[in-house]
């Protein structure tokens, strides 16, 4: 399936960009929402079947491993990668915080942490897909997100309190948020009693970029 992505004020190189990935995927949200707000368009092609072992099917990707982003000068593979080709394709200049900019224990804790359990819930879902327990680790799968998910909402005001005040977007907030949306999505874990990171959400969520990439399973 291919879809295209187009928003206002398109970078020159942008008729070239590919984004292969899936609707449902948070990884690739990362890459959307990055995308919806540089202003940068991109051909969106789905990812047919992720039981595939086929590299062709993930854009390229040796490790079966989605997003990928295909340009001009070849494919780069993963959000921060593709997030970091999309800025330097943005119209005009973009105050960004990338995760080597935060300089503190507890913001660069929470950008780790936030990825892991972005990984810990794919892992999940995909030994759910495949009917496996995960190689008989799946308990040790739920503690690890549970545990990170509470340390996170404990955290996620003074989180959110280090980063510089003067942005127009950060990584770990579209990670975060790209988290907590997908584990509502996908019904991997309950929510309720995370009332700091629910209110952060809702937060984020009244963006454009989050209202133009919602989750959707692609048929």
């Amino acid at each position: 399936m291919i879809e295209r992505a187009a928003f206002e004020n398109r970078g020159p190189e942008s008729s070239d960009l590919i984004l292969f990935g899936r609707s449902s995927s948070s990884f690739t949200r990362i890459a959307r929402i990055y995308a919806a707000e540089l202003g940068v368009s991109y051909e969106f092609r789905i990812v047919p079947d992720l039981m595939s072992l086929e590299a062709a099917d993930y854009g390229g990707n040796p490790a079966l491993r989605m997003p990928v982003l295909h340009t001009a000068e070849g494919p780069w593979f993963g959000a921060s990668s593709i997030c970091r080709a999309l800025s330097r394709r943005a119209p005009g200049r973009r105050r960004l915080v990338w995760p080597e900019d935060l300089e503190h224990p507890l913001s660069a804790n929470a950008q780790e942490l936030t990825l892991v359990a972005m990984s810990t819930e794919v892992s999940m879902i995909m030994a759910q897909l495949a009917g496996t327990s995960a190689g008989g680790n799946v308990e040790k799968l739920r503690r690890s997100l549970e545990s990170t998910l509470t340390w996170l909402d404990e955290r996620i005001d003074g989180v959110l309190a280090e980063l510089p005040r003067e942005r127009d977007l950060s990584f770990l907030e579209v990670a975060a948020f790209c988290l907590v949306t997908h584990l509502s999505f996908r019904e991997v874990l309950p929510l309720e009693r995370h009332v700091n990171l629910l209110a952060f959400s809702e937060r984020f969520a009244e963006r454009a970029s989050a209202l133009a990439t919602p989750y959707r399973f692609d048929r």
